[in-house]
């Protein structure tokens, strides 16, 4: 069985709905999950100037919060955000920034790795928010698993190869076509953290051939 952490910032829903529908992927393939909200950093007052980010805080105010070690426990993470001027959130960057002890020691990386994002317009930035999220992959030697073309389904949600992302549906609901492809998404990193997990101990060490 696989170990997945979900760890994902949003403020009005939208990517809290495609957190649940990766952890549901994930866990339909046997995965044990996690899913963790990164911190909340805005003032109340900012929070409450927006009907929705007040009511969606409040809903989900019994999800924990992400901490480093949920990614250390894991076998594999997703990261969700929303898109800020092309980067990821500041809440979900803060969260990042707290990891870098795990780093040090080595403890995030031989880890599958995947995002999912999501703007206001269908150009405002997810795919440069999702590289972002990869950059930090890298650095922490953790193994990429974009979503790619692998399924016609992801063609359906918008053919975004670096991960599911959405364009902000202005308080509606997803359009379910990007809750199957985030379910996918969330499977496909299941199914890779177990065969790459379940084999590190076998490789043999550098210089140890």
């Amino acid at each position: 069985m696989a170990k997945i952490t979900i760890v994902y910032y949003s403020s009005t829903g939208n990517t809290y709905q495609l957190a649940l529908a990766a952890k549901e992927g994930a866990e339909a393939v046997g995965a044990e999950v996690r899913l963790r909200k990164a911190k909340e950093l805005a003032p109340a007052v900012a929070i409450d100037s927006n009907p929705a980010w007040r009511k969606h805080l409040d809903a989900t105010k019994d999800i924990p919060e992400a901490t480093p070690d949920d990614l250390e426990w894991a076998d594999g993470y997703i990261f969700g955000t929303p898109t800020r001027f092309g980067l990821p959130s500041a809440q979900l960057k803060q969260f990042i920034d707290l990891c870098g002890g795990k780093w040090f020691a080595g403890k995030l990386q031989d880890k599958v790795a995947g995002a999912f994002s999501g703007a206001g317009n269908i150009h405002g930035g997810q795919e440069s928010t999702l590289l972002a999220l990869q950059n930090v992959f890298y650095h922490w030697g953790a193994i990429i698993v974009p979503v790619g073309y692998t399924d016609p389904l992801l063609y359906a949600a918008g053919g975004n190869p670096y991960g599911v992302s959405y364009t902000d549906a202005q308080g509606a609901d997803l359009p379910d076509e990007k809750l199957v492809a985030s379910r996918y998404q969330g499977e496909r990193i299941a199914r890779y953290a177990k065969v790459i997990s379940a084999n590190l101990a076998s490789l043999t060490a550098p210089g140890k051939e």
